[in-house]
């Protein structure tokens, strides 16, 4: 039988330890599922770094291939919604930490799990968004269901530099909202600017008050990093204003009031896109594919490697060394 390379976990000999090797494997070894998909292109999330350099207990079983997202072509189905050649994505679900994930030459996953590439997306484009700009697209689908509009005011984007932050800039300046991006560093303002956001600030220019309730300055956020940031921020969204949690870059603590929330009507929901559901899911892909695609997808591209640099571009990315999305090449061809 062939074999593939992969970006594989395994347990060290320390309690919690993980280490990520880059091995050959079957595809008889791999998790179980209906379809195998050739992996073409992945791109490296936060979580993803986490689970690589072992800095983060994301892996909830070992051995397991890292990677919370691929995108590619089937290569063999069991299920007739698939059919050998289809191009397709899988994000989420449990893919590189339950199951065997997207760092890999082949994948194997349920069927169910399978997203249809949208018409309007390459494998590479797919990945260009992936969980990163699915991640932004359910925190602007949220935000809107619960009736942001852009008259309510700026959205603030935090963590702007990361690839969320940096997705959300461009997907919610297409829908008619003025964007403030905050980043801690000065060299992206410019970059961030060409996404389209309207202001960029670093978190003290933010000049967030500390009583219960602060002045309405901003209609609502998509907050990427928690802790001091995000509970300043509840602070000063004005009336019915949402505030989107989507990471925990700085802090996973939260020390607020609920006056924001009781006064103002301030709404803070959550986002995980690990478990969305399949329907909304599919239908935010289609979206981010059509009327929903960011004009620039090539300016969130800083940086593309090989899967045998996977490993390096992880403690990269942690170390800060790499901002917006980080591209995988999962194929040569």
């Amino acid at each position: 039988m062939t074999t593939f390379p992969a970006c594989r976990g395994f347990a060290t000999g320390t309690p919690g330890g993980v280490e990520c090797r880059l091995v050959e494997m079957e595809t008889d070894a791999l998790s179980p599922g209906e379809v195998v998909i050739a992996g073409e292109w992945s791109g490296i999330n936060f979580k993803d770094a986490l689970a690589v350099t072992g800095r983060g207990r994301i892996f909830r079983t070992l051995p397991c291939n890292a990677g919370i997202d691929v995108a590619g072509r089937v290569a063999a189905s069991s299920d007739p919604r698939f059919a050998p050649g289809d191009a397709v994505l899988v994000n989420g679900t449990g893919l590189g930490e339950l199951h065997d994930g997207g760092f890999a030459g082949r994948v194997r996953v349920p069927a169910d799990w399978v997203v249809p590439l949208p018409a309007g997306l390459t494998t590479r484009e797919a990945m260009i968004l992936g969980t990163a700009g699915f991640t932004a697209a359910q925190a602007l689908d949220r935000m809107e269901r619960l009736g942001q509009v852009p008259e309510l005011g700026p959205i603030v984007v935090t963590g702007a530099s990361g690839g969320v932050g940096s997705l959300a800039i461009p997907l919610f300046a297409a829908r008619g909202y003025r964007v403030i991006a905050v980043s801690g560093r000065p060299e992206h303002h410019p970059w961030l600017l060409g996404l389209g956001a309207d202001a960029v600030v670093t978190p003290a220019d933010l000049a967030l008050g500390s009583r219960p309730l602060e002045s309405a300055r901003f209609g609502g956020a998509v907050d990427n990093v928690g802790g001091e940031l995000l509970a300043g921020l509840t602070r000063h969204v004005d009336l019915f204003g949402t505030i989107a949690v989507v990471g925990n870059a700085a802090s996973p603590e939260l020390a607020t009031t609920v006056f924001p929330l009781i006064l103002r009507g301030v709404s803070l929901v959550g986002v995980s896109s690990t478990n969305c559901p399949q329907p909304l899911r599919r239908e935010l892909w289609r979206r981010l594919g059509a009327e929903w695609r960011p004009p620039a997808l090539a300016e969130i591209v800083t940086a593309e490697v090989p899967l045998a640099g996977v490993i390096a571009a992880c403690h990269d990315q942690l170390a800060r060394r790499h901002h917006g999305r980080v591209l995988v090449r999962l194929s040569e061809a």
